[in-house]
């Protein structure tokens, strides 16, 4: 049982669309991640996904809309849905989701992330 800070584990990595696991309970994973630029759709079909901004602002695109996500805001994205995060400049996110979520969901390419880090 250690605190941590969210800062001192950003300044670990640089790397766009590599979720870092800096916690778990429940079941639950909590991850950092930079982003930058378009992500690929997708769907989470068992898992529901929680993005917290803590620095920049996200784009988060559905179908239908585009939902921003600022700086100290959230979005919930329930399972099943279609998604794309973007990120037109940096931006530092924390994650909490479920350990058996992909972060690529129901697509396999060259951003999949199978063996998530731990920092």
């Amino acid at each position: 049982m250690h605190k941590v800070n969210l800062s001192e584990k950003l300044d670990q990595f640089s790397t766009y669309w590599d979720p870092k696991v800096v916690g778990e309970l429940n079941g639950q994973m909590v991850k950092l991640a930079k982003l930058k630029g378009p992500f690929v759709w997708h769907r989470h079909d068992e898992e529901d996904e929680l993005f917290l901004v803590l620095k920049g602002s996200l784009e988060m695109e559905f179908r239908d809309r585009t939902e921003t996500v600022g700086q100290g805001e959230f979005i919930i994205v329930p399972r099943g849905v279609e998604h794309r995060p973007v990120a037109p400049q940096e931006v530092h996110i924390l994650l909490f989701e479920p350990a058996t979520v992909l972060n690529t969901g129901n697509v396999r390419n060259e951003r999949t992330v199978v063996e998530l880090e731990r920092i």
